[in-house]
């Protein structure tokens, strides 16, 4: 059971996603709140796994609000289409155009129901992400490092091409087991495991060298030594 919210300042928009709601088993639209402030206050307090969220509202945008409830599926709903990137940029499960359909509601919820099998499954040597329209499982082992590419990564794995993914350095992160890897510079991450050697403040793997950013550096060598 996936247990979801809805946020619109459009108390119309709230009923037409109770309405559809109602037709899929798998999802427990918990509550229904016309403001944003309020839903993230019931969210602090209360499990919730999906977020159905507008994102032009009065107070805060959904943006903001998705910003501030990290860590739970999102699928945004806005009559708005020039907002599609922004969401996306937040990893959105997916984006709805009002005025949607069943059949579009549907689809979007099927995107969360996968996501959400995922979330729980025991992710203890891979993870997954989205890169090339698609949803790709990454070995924690294939991983050779992890470059940061403006608004991208690119994970550079031992047995097939690179995967670019929308992604930030911060969120991949949290997707790793941070006794595994470790951020060396504001651009890599890389993991412990495959370090030769160190040399000239750079990190030595077997493809290249990394050079250490300041700001990394001490925990970067805590973590090191710890291995050593």
């Amino acid at each position: 059971m996936i247990r979801a919210i809805a946020i619109d300042d459009e108390p119309l928009a709230l009923k037409v996603i109770e309405s559809f709601c109602k037709e899929v088993p798998e999802i427990q639209l918990i509550q229904s709140f016309t403001k944003p402030l309020e839903a993230i206050e019931f969210v602090s307090n209360c499990d919730i796994d999906l977020l159905f969220l507008d994102i032009k509202m009065p107070s805060i945008t959904g943006i903001e609000v998705a910003g501030k409830l990290k860590g739970r599926l999102v699928i945004f709903t806005t009559a708005y289409s020039d907002y599609a990137v922004d969401g996306f940029d937040l990893n959105a499960v997916d984006y709805l155009l009002k005025p949607f359909t069943k059949d579009r509601f549907l689809q979007a919820v099927d995107k969360a129901k996968q996501f959400h099998l995922l979330q729980k499954g025991e992710h203890k040597n891979y993870f997954f992400v989205k890169a090339d329209y698609q949803l790709n499982r990454v070995d924690f082992d294939d991983i050779l490092y992890i470059e940061g590419l403006d608004d991208y990564l690119k994970i550079h794995l031992n047995s097939r091409k690179p995967l670019v993914a929308r992604m930030t350095m911060k969120g991949v992160l949290e997707q790793l087991p941070l006794n595994r890897f470790v951020r060396v510079h504001r651009s890599f991450i890389i993991p412990l495991s495959r370090i030769k050697g160190l040399k000239n403040k750079a990190v030595i793997l077997p493809e290249l060298e990394i050079p250490i950013g300041n700001s990394y550096e001490e925990e970067f060598l805590i973590l090191f030594n710890k291995g050593v």
